[in-house]
């Protein structure tokens, strides 16, 4: 098996589920926004971001300032918000020093996506960046890691892991694209009727540090 490793970004590498509610709070402290008004717009933000839905946002609030500058505000803040945990990009590193090609895989607008791996140092210590906004399929779709194995130089199909956190897109995805699967969560809370992943760990720095005594 060739040592190629794609991780996902957000709420493996990065939390993104922290930085949103900052980066909401934010927004809402800029406009007024009363606390029905914040939920609602971090409920609609939750699941990803686009300036469409920041189109939405202001007319259903009343907000003046225009769609694209809310917009680029909230890639601001999400990008300063945004942290890395200790140790996982020296992992990184590591894993590159031993020979292992390091990709990200990841869904979203490439703005934001872009704009965080970015501000916490990450593009700088992986060798490719796939973002499905950019290839045009998101994960699941098989097609999203084959395109950010060869983004990595590595060949599609002779093996590799995928490691993230959400058990359809990461892990169900990764498998069916040929890859070993390392999932980023509690054992005991895997969903019931989906095919185990190959590992698992409770970090991103767990996981580099299981890959690296892999290939010990």
């Amino acid at each position: 098996m060739q040592r190629l490793v794609l991780f996902d970004l957000d709420d493996t590498l990065i939390d993104r589920r922290r930085a949103l509610e900052a980066s909401v709070a934010r927004l809402a402290s800029r406009h007024g926004l009363a606390p029905d008004g914040r939920a609602d717009v971090l409920e609609r933000l939750e699941k990803r971001a686009t300036i469409a839905d920041f189109s939405v946002i202001r007319r259903l609030h009343g907000l003046t300032a225009p769609a694209r500058e809310l917009w680029r505000d909230y890639l601001s803040d999400m990008a300063a918000l945004a942290s890395c945990p200790e140790g996982v990009l020296e992992g990184l590193d590591e894993l590159k020093g031993r020979g292992w090609r390091v990709g990200i895989a990841t869904n979203g607008c490439a703005d934001i996506q872009r704009a965080k791996l970015s501000a916490t140092g990450i593009a700088l210590h992986v060798h490719s960046v796939c973002v499905s906004a950019e290839v045009g399929v998101r994960k699941p779709d098989p097609r999203l890691f084959v395109a950010a194995a060869e983004l990595c130089g590595a060949v599609p199909g002779n093996g590799g892991w995928m490691v993230g956190n959400d058990p359809a897109k990461d892990i169900s995805g990764g498998r069916a694209a040929g890859l070993a699967t390392l999932w980023i969560g509690d054992p005991l809370r895997w969903p019931a009727g989906l095919p185990a992943p190959d590992r698992t760990a409770p970090t991103a720095l767990r996981a580099i540090r299981l890959l690296l005594d892999l290939t010990a």
